[in-house]
């Protein structure tokens, strides 16, 4: 029974340090990347989404998301790719050249000026991430970067910058794909629905 208390008790602190970490997310922000996101649907640009890990979890999420739901219920179809999705590609890429290059070399077989890239990370500083978004502003895609508190280089080199202020990873990667959702669904439900 004390075991089970305590569980309880750990379960209400983590719930509630989530919702802080919800409360805090940079809105404006977040209102300035769903205007990319469907400019970029409008003008028919390429929509990337990059992670590792959960957050490799999260873009596969995104992506469908995005890709059938939003572009189901909005008058024309988003092309989004998540990136880590064909593991026979990715894994050539690692195996002949380098992990830190698995997301770049997609991007130079895609990408064209104009073209979106998301990277989320909780560290901010995973060298795939950090290759790609490199390499995207300095082809000329706009380049988005969702990140834990410790920030790390992507924050230094994106273009736009959204900060989750804790440094949990299961808290970070929650609200990360909350940001993710946001995207989708503000695009998704009508504007009756989105201004009530």
């Amino acid at each position: 029974m004390i075991a089970a208390t305590n569980t309880v008790t750990w379960i209400r602190s983590y719930v509630a340090r989530q919702c802080d970490v919800l409360a805090a997310l940079p809105f404006d922000s977040i209102g300035e990347l769903i205007e990319i996101v469907r400019k970029a649907g409008d003008q028919q640009q390429n929509i990337f989404v990059i992670g590792n890990g959960g957050n490799a979890a999260n873009a596969s999420h995104f992506a469908t998301d995005l890709g059938k739901s939003a572009s189901d219920r909005l008058p024309r179809r988003f092309r989004v790719l998540s990136l880590n999705d064909n593991v026979p590609w990715l894994t050539a890429l690692g195996n002949d050249y380098a992990y830190d290059d698995v997301f770049v070399r997609q991007l130079m077989n895609f990408a064209q000026p104009g073209d979106v890239l998301i990277a989320s990370s909780v560290s901010g500083n995973s060298p795939n991430l950090v290759r790609a978004i490199e390499w995207a502003n300095a082809n000329g895609l706009e380049t988005v970067a969702l990140v834990g508190s410790c920030r790390g280089k992507l924050a230094e080199i994106t273009r736009r910058l959204m900060v989750i202020e804790d440094t949990h990873y299961g808290r970070v990667e929650d609200a990360q794909m909350t940001i993710l959702h946001l995207l989708c669904y503000a695009l998704m439900e009508s504007e009756k629905e989105f201004q009530n």
